[in-house]
């Protein structure tokens, strides 16, 4: 499986405030992004693949829910983890 326990435990630990901090806005951000790039990765064998395609549709307005809010709530931290993530060319 591409995301193992550990996996997400690596990614809340490096975009989050703790391995155990599930919940913070930059660390769902950082998950979400892991699975887009994985779904996009899928999507490209598998064309024909329609649910896994709408998954990643709802996952990509998820990510921008969460990008939005963390917007309005602090700017800083919105600057940081797009940054950090590339998420803006």
């Amino acid at each position: 499986m591409y995301l193992t326990k550990e996996k997400k435990e690596e990614i809340f630990a490096k975009y989050g405030n703790g391995k155990n901090d599930t919940g913070s806005a930059e660390g769902q951000i950082a998950l979400f992004t892991h699975r887009i790039n994985h779904l996009t990765g899928h999507l490209k064998n598998n064309q024909k693949d329609y649910n896994s395609e709408r998954s990643l549709v709802k996952l990509v307005g998820k990510r921008r829910a969460l990008l939005d809010y963390l917007t309005k709530k602090d700017i800083l931290r919105y600057r940081a983890i797009v940054k950090e993530l590339g998420l803006r060319k």
